[in-house]
């Protein structure tokens, strides 16, 4: 199956990302929002990245903007899934957004398109059923930075043909990703499912007084000499996946979750202190304490 052009459905920080990897390596990209408003968004979104690619990457101007060249935007479904082979879902991580998402989405597209989520918190048995050809559906998740971190993990449900699965991984090879196939369902899938104790460590001991974000920072940078430590990761990955991991947690009965679910909020979703996506977060960006050269003193 030849994939020429694809839809990215949500322009936040990873849809923005997907849809940019995805156009820097040939890909025709239609991104898809919910209005002018969000659409406006994502072409400052898109500056950014710009420069983030060329400072990180090394790319040319040109290049660039060639890339940039091939994104249409739109803020209809039924015109956004016209012509292309592969949707990647990126909308917020609602189940009954995605779960509204997918139904008009199925209502307008061919039943030979991909259909792939980018979502952190869901497994694909929870969607599925909302998708018209639940065989043609699968999980395609990345990191934050993409172009940097760039692994993407691709999980099947028991529905899901090998040939989806396959496809799918071949497409994140073609944009310059890892696959990192993963072959049951898995909450969290490879990566959180490593990372996310870690983080939860972190975060319990903050908000239980056991010592402050830098300290805990600086104990693992000095013992492991790692790059940075969990609240620099935390800022990069954004401050809403780990609150909305922490609620998710909460409502199942986890009261230390609870407790960093009301800590995140008060302290920084309130306060639009988003991480790096926002300039500021556990540290303040472009210029992190963390890579200062006496922070580990």
């Amino acid at each position: 199956m030849e994939i020429n052009n694809i839809m990215v459905a949500g322009s936040g920080v990873l849809g923005s990302q997907i849809a940019f990897q995805s156009a820097v390596h040939g890909f025709g990209v239609h991104v898809y929002d919910i209005n002018e408003v969000a659409i406006e968004a994502a072409k400052e979104r898109f500056d950014v990245l710009k420069e983030r690619y060329k400072a990180d990457l090394g790319l040319t101007d040109e290049v660039l903007n060639e890339a940039y060249n091939r994104i249409v935007f739109f803020t209809s479904i039924e015109e956004a899934v016209g012509e292309v082979q592969l949707v990647i879902e990126a909308v917020p991580e609602l189940l009954d957004i995605k779960q509204k998402f997918y139904e008009e989405l199925s209502e307008n597209a061919s039943d030979e398109v991909i259909f792939a989520s980018n979502s952190s918190t869901l497994i694909p048995s929870q969607i599925k059923q909302f998708v018209k050809k639940p065989e043609r559906y699968v999980h395609l998740h990345f990191a934050n930075e993409i172009w940097k971190f760039n692994i993407a993990e691709i999980m099947k449900h028991e529905g899901t043909e090998e040939f989806v699965f396959d496809r799918t991984i071949e497409f994140a090879k073609e944009i310059g990703m890892v696959p990192i196939p993963i072959y049951k369902e898995q909450p969290g899938y490879v990566l959180n499912s490593l990372l996310v104790p870690f983080l939860n460590s972190a975060q319990y001991m903050v908000v239980n007084g056991v010592a402050d974000p830098h300290t805990i920072d600086k104990t693992w940078m000095i013992s492991t000499g790692a790059p940075m430590g969990p609240f620099a990761i935390l800022d990069i990955v954004g401050i809403n996946t780990p609150y909305n991991l922490s609620k998710a947690a909460a409502a199942a009965g986890d009261k230390e979750a609870e407790k960093i679910a009301a800590f995140l909020k008060e302290n920084f979703i309130d306060k639009n202190k988003l991480g790096v996506q926002s300039g500021a977060g556990f540290y303040t960006y472009p210029n992190p304490a963390y890579k200062e050269a006496d922070f580990l003193k």
